[in-house]
């Protein structure tokens, strides 16, 4: 798992043709806007967020985010733990997000 600058997580995705986006905020949180081609599944599910997670391709190349930073760390720490290897958390999260937003 690697911490990343809004900088660095989208220079490294936009070279990425392995990549999926994981939004792990609230449903809530994703109507007021997520960034692009993101997968959704809220952490705040607990079993039901592992059960989805299970469900991925660990081949990919993850690109996690919540509103934060906070959860999507612990997302990537859970997906790390279940044997997922490419996992990269966006530092800042949505908030500071300065790219497409879709609503």
């Amino acid at each position: 798992m690697a911490d990343l600058t809004q900088h660095e997580w989208t220079e490294q995705l936009e070279n990425d043709d392995n990549a999926v986006i994981l939004d792990v905020r609230t449903d809530e949180e994703v109507e007021e806007g997520y960034i692009p081609n993101a997968v959704h599944i809220d952490i705040y599910l607990g079993q039901g967020f592992l059960d989805e997670v299970e469900k991925l391709d660990k081949s990919k190349n993850y690109y996690v985010y919540c509103r934060s930073g906070n959860r999507s760390g612990q997302a990537c720490a859970l997906m790390g733990q279940l044997g997922f290897e490419n996992i990269y958390n966006l530092l800042g999260g949505f908030n500071d997000w300065e790219g497409d937003v879709m609503e």
